[in-house]
């Protein structure tokens, strides 16, 4: 397989397949592609089905194999912002923002990535579940805004602003630090936790996250009548 990704801000992944090989996506987000791509869908199982759901992504799969020869098939982005590739091993896998999950290889496994830590999950910015992706093969992640990486050594730390984690290695942990300072919670305006990954492990963060969008908006909105 090979694969260009074309625009922005509202950027696309167009990838060339050879024939028999197949590309999987959790949420229709194909927008178009070859005559000879044939689409399939399946849950791939109750309980992996279930997983997918939880972690904010279709209880169904689409996966889209090249037929009689050489295809192509496309798959854009839901909100402005990045496609990032990551090449995923079964000794490397890493863990994505709930429903930061685009298109992949067949051989990428989609499933529940609980925290390590409760607090982490219920106060973190992206609710208690999030995705990971391991197996092997290559993915296509959604990043909302600019993606900025990082690589973290063992042991050190970065402060997150809520919701503007997008992806991080499964070697990485997650926790929540409290905003310190009664003046800074209640006029600070970055809220009441900050999230905290330690390493070692990459990190990609987000300029823009979609709740960090809807927030800014929410006052053109509610302005009443």
């Amino acid at each position: 397989m090979e694969y260009k990704i074309i625009g922005e801000p509202m950027p696309v992944v167009e990838c060339q397949l050879n024939p028999g090989e197949s590309m999987i996506t959790e949420r229709g987000s194909m927008c178009w592609m070859s005559p000879n791509m044939q689409m399939a869908t399946g849950a791939g199982g109750i309980g992996k089905a279930f997983g997918r759901m939880f972690s904010g992504e279709s209880m169904f799969q689409n996966t889209y194999t090249a037929q009689g020869g050489p295809g192509m098939i496309a798959f854009a982005s839901s909100f402005p912002g990045s496609i990032r590739v990551f090449d995923i091993t079964p000794d490397r896998p890493i863990v994505v923002q709930k429903a930061g999950f685009l298109a992949s290889e067949q051989g990428v496994d989609l499933s529940i990535f609980f925290q390590k830590k409760a607090g982490a999950g219920f106060f973190g910015g992206e609710g208690f579940i999030m995705q990971k992706l391991s197996g092997q093969g290559t993915a296509f992640i959604e990043i909302d805004g600019y993606a900025v990486e990082y690589e973290l050594a063992a042991g050190q730390q970065m402060i997150v602003d809520t919701g503007n984690l997008a992806m991080c290695d499964a070697t990485c942990s997650i926790d929540i630090q409290t905003v310190k300072g009664v003046k800074n919670v209640l006029f600070g305006g970055e809220g009441l936790f900050n999230t905290v990954v330690t390493g070692p492990g990459r990190v990609v963060l987000q300029t823009m996250p979609v709740s960090g969008f809807a927030a800014s908006l929410a006052p053109f909105f509610n302005t009443g009548n």
